[in-house]
């Protein structure tokens, strides 16, 4: 395991600013989630810690060693890509064991450690097949266990689980998290996708145009957004937003509900013009107006609601969030 530090890190590709001055630690054994669109930094940052890319400014600290001079395979670091590339002519045996043998393992030494590998992953009985022969979830179970074999500092995955459907991709995302515990691996992980992000990330660090714009448990970068950047970007949907003068005011869709279905009285009441209605079996989600604002309720009660009408909603006032409207920082009140 591992204590990771980055301190000043900046790359430049010419005049674009890839990673633009990130200081982070990722603690000892924590599982820390890159989460931004396409384009925020993301995946420069996790190949900066491998070593593949160059910093153009800045320190790479692993357990207290300065590592930007030090290449990619005396780092104690593993990577898992998108594209597994397993060698299609290997069984799956010697797929996990190809980089002990390039270390120069003997043969039983280089057994131990591909059982243990493919045990903790529960592989084990696929290690004579070749990769045609698996699903592809199991293909990422062996890009996992061939990283993890050499027992790695620190296991860096850029969106492993991207290449699965949607069904496997949640069972896989359950897997991963319990192995990641029970192994303890200081883990680094780059998604795009939130619901990746949020239920595997011991903490998110939330990227855009090549800045950490807030790293925190999920729940804080859930309930307390400290810009209008975090607050649009995390959440399925994502928060409401309506301005007033120079303020933004903004709220979950699940807490912006029929008046009569809240029971407090500190609220702020809104008309709340309904345009769309999608059921979505356990809830549905209500599209409308307020105003010239386009909002969103995401509601699970029973309530009778149609199209084209006009309803009393409402929001708790704790449930609000404020935003300067210039900068779109969050403001405390």
């Amino acid at each position: 395991m591992a204590v990771v530090e980055l301190i000043g890190i900046k790359k430049y590709f010419g005049h674009v600013k890839a990673v633009d001055g990130i200081d982070l630690e990722i603690k000892d054994g924590e599982f820390l989630a890159l989460l931004g669109p396409s384009g925020s930094g993301k995946t420069t940052l996790m190949r900066l810690i491998a070593g593949l890319e160059s910093s153009t400014e800045g320190k790479i600290i692993i357990n207290g060693e300065i590592v930007n001079e030090v290449p990619p395979r005396a780092r104690g670091i593993a990577m898992v890509f998108q594209s597994y590339a397993l060698y299609p002519h290997k069984t799956i045996f010697k797929n996990i064991a190809f980089p002990l043998v390039v270390e120069g393992l003997n043969k039983e030494e280089i057994k131990k450690k591909v059982l243990w590998a493919a045990g903790l992953l529960g592989i084990g009985h696929l290690l004579d097949r070749m990769p045609s022969q698996v699903s592809g979830g199991e293909k990422q179970r062996v890009a996992i266990a061939r990283a993890l074999v050499r027992r790695p500092k620190v296991l860096l995955m850029d969106e492993p689980l991207s290449n699965l459907d949607a069904k496997v991709r949640h069972t896989a995302r359950e897997e991963l998290k319990l192995f990641q515990r029970e192994i303890a691996v200081t883990t680094v992980y780059v998604t795009h996708d939130q619901a990746e992000a949020m239920g595997l990330g011991d903490r998110i660090a939330v990227m855009n145009e090549g800045i950490i714009r807030q790293i925190g448990t999920p729940e804080e970068i859930y309930h307390e957004p400290v810009n209008t950047f975090v607050a649009g970007f995390v959440g399925i949907p994502p928060m409401n937003f309506i301005e007033q003068d120079s303020v933004i005011i903004g709220f979950r869709p699940e807490t912006f509900l029929p008046t009569e279905l809240i029971p407090d009285k500190d609220l702020m009441r809104l008309r709340f013009r309904v345009e769309r209605v999608e059921n979505l079996g356990s809830h549905r989600l209500v599209y409308g107006t307020i105003g010239d604002a386009k909002v969103i309720s995401n509601l699970s009660l029973p309530y009778s609601i149609r199209e084209g009408e006009e309803y009393d909603f409402s929001v708790r006032l704790k449930d609000i969030r404020y935003f300067d409207k210039e900068k779109g920082v969050r403001i405390k009140r």
